[in-house]
């Protein structure tokens, strides 16, 4: 069966937009791949990557969103080992906060 990665964001912080973003490079780098990528709504402040039910990213966990690249690698990692990514396969350059990135304490306030 092909695998199924879920990208579980937060309504409350309106992540929609880069969940969104994340399952169209998914999908885009892995299509043939994968079997679904799966939108989650949630709350309190959530932006998680579950690839067959296996965390891969997790923000709260990491202080920080992933970068695409680094999802990329991590998704890779899980559903096809041994395929090459191209460009990004190099190194991901910094681990903090991204141009545009709200700080990880900016979220909503209900979160």
């Amino acid at each position: 069966m092909a695998p199924r990665v879920e990208v579980h964001y937060c309504i409350q912080c309106r992540w929609l937009l880069r969940a969104g973003w994340a399952a169209q490079e998914l999908l885009t780098t892995f299509g043939d791949v994968l079997g679904e990528v799966a939108l989650v709504p949630k709350r309190g402040g959530v932006f998680a990557v579950y690839v067959d039910g296996e965390l891969v990213f997790d923000r709260k966990t990491e202080d920080r969103f992933p970068e695409m690249k680094e999802l990329k690698q991590l998704v890779r990692n899980k559903v096809a080992p041994d395929m090459a990514l191209g460009h990004s396969d190099s190194a991901v350059k910094s681990r903090g906060a991204g141009a545009g990135d709200a700080p990880p304490d900016a979220a909503c306030p209900g979160c």
